[in-house]
């Protein structure tokens, strides 16, 4: 009787300090509520290992199933219980950071109602955070803020009141005198101007880098890239720029350098994108060589040193990608572009794929190098 006494007090114990259980198949259960739940809802849930877990309600239901989004490694099948939920682990851990998923149930695709939504895919996509171990760097921390404000300008060419994003660092507007360097953020193709600040957390990233001493400041404006008109898959080589171009670059940026403390001028604007957001940056920059003297093309492919026909109008090139992607081209690309004697600089982000964590490294990397 001792003996069992004891045993209970140390699992007791354990318990208290932490220590997490294993299952049969080696999973750990310290599993928390993912910190992109809905209010109130304990699932999905995610383990200190990776590994997610889901529970849904669906009585009536014949089959339910997860399907995750890019990085996320597949799909997962929920089993019902009695009390009529469904529920399932994913088979292995999925990579850090964020992962767009939807659930399928009876052939039918929904959002998971204890999450929050996010855009995605070109529709509204369930979403979930895998914490990621150097996630300090965009982290919500006590220093000042910025402020990401929506502004609404006319497009003569598209005949269409737009929309964009604009953060702003916390010193903007202190000093009537001060104008700053201008970033044009894309997004990705089935994503829109609100991925940068809400997926990405840029105007966080930017926050701290500025509170830790690291950059100086300089505003961001992420649009829409008018990319989603293009079915996935159907060969991206019959996107045409000339639109998103013109409004982009005659519409957009007049805009800007009009209702904001800018500094209008080409050495202190950039063009960087994700992507699909990437191939537009290639595009316009090569076709607008005049405009922007820094350029970034996260996930979205490479310069070669012919594409450019005159260096000395480029101050910066930033090639990056996931590690699970295409490193090799990426220090191949990079190479050349020094050897020819450009600026440039390659950055691989270690364990991720063509997901959002990819992209936040890669804008944490770049940011310090831009208007110098």
């Amino acid at each position: 009787m001792k003996k069992i006494v004891l045993l209970a007090s140390v699992i007791l114990l354990m318990t208290h300090l932490g220590f997490a259980q294993e299952n049969a198949s080696g999973i750990k259960e310290d599993f928390q509520p993912s910190t992109l739940n809905q209010p109130g809802k304990e699932y999905p849930m995610v383990n200190s290992q990776g590994y997610a877990r889901f529970r849904v309600e669906a009585p009536d239901a014949k089959a339910v199933s997860v399907s995750l989004g890019l990085g996320g490694r597949g799909g997962t099948v929920l089993e019902k219980a009695e009390d009529g939920f469904w529920m399932g682990t994913t088979a292995g851990p999925l990579d850090e950071g964020f992962h767009y998923y939807h659930l399928t149930i009876d052939g039918g695709v929904f959002n998971d109602p204890g999450t929050q939504n996010f855009y995605g895919s070109t529709r509204w996509e369930s979403g979930i955070e895998i914490p990621a171990h150097d996630q300090d760097f965009y982290a919500l921390k006590n220093v000042p803020h910025g402020k990401v404000q929506q502004v609404l300008f006319y497009s003569e060419s598209t005949q269409s009141v737009r929309r964009a994003f604009v953060y702003t660092p916390p010193c903007y507007g202190k000093d009537q005198n001060k104008k700053y360097p201008v970033l044009y953020l894309q997004h990705g193709w089935g994503e829109d101007e609100t991925a940068w600040s809400v997926q990405g957390h840029a105007n966080l990233i930017m926050d701290n880098l500025i509170a830790d001493g690291k950059i100086e400041p300089f505003l961001i404006v992420m649009t829409y890239g008018m990319t989603n008109e293009i079915k996935f898959g159907s060969g991206l080589g019959n996107f045409d720029i000339k639109q998103f171009q013109t409004v982009l670059v005659d519409e957009l940026i007049p805009y800007i350098d009009k209702h904001f403390s800018t500094l209008a001028n080409k050495d202190n604007r950039a063009m960087a994108g994700l992507s699909m957001g990437g191939m537009e940056t290639k595009m316009i920059t090569l076709n607008r060589p005049e405009v922007f003297s820094h350029y970034a093309l996260l996930s979205g492919g490479v310069y070669a040193p012919s594409d450019i026909k005159d260096k000395s109008q480029v101050k910066l090139i930033f090639l990056s990608c996931g590690s699970r992607e295409n490193p090799d081209g990426i220090k191949k690309a990079t190479e050349e572009l020094k050897n020819a004697g450009f600026n440039a600089v390659g950055y691989i982000s270690e364990n991720t794929a063509h997901e959002f964590l990819s992209w936040r490294r890669s804008l944490y990397q770049v940011a310090p190098l831009l208007f110098k």
